[in-house]
């Protein structure tokens, strides 16, 4: 799990069939002191985040896996959690 910052919304008219009914969030990975850990990632989210929320970002593909109900997904980022 990882700490991340939603940075915008994106969306795809041609996707894996796994990605059906999923919203896809840019978010940027957060160090410990609250600065940029690497590049944003894609991730999904069915929690309801918006841009700014500080949410807790999984990359366990088992997880996502059981999360989504599938196993066939290309999924890398999931949220799992928003901050308060």
């Amino acid at each position: 799990m990882q700490l991340a910052s939603v940075i915008g919304r994106t969306n795809s008219t041609i996707k894996h069939p796994a990605l059906n009914g999923w919203k896809l969030l840019i978010v940027q990975p957060l160090d410990l002191a609250g600065g940029d850990d690497g590049d944003p990632q894609i991730a999904i989210d069915h929690l309801g985040s918006s841009m700014g929320d500080k949410v807790m970002i999984t990359a366990d593909g088992a997880a996502i896996r059981d999360f989504m109900g599938r196993v066939d997904t290309p999924v890398r980022f999931a949220v799992i959690g928003i901050k308060d």
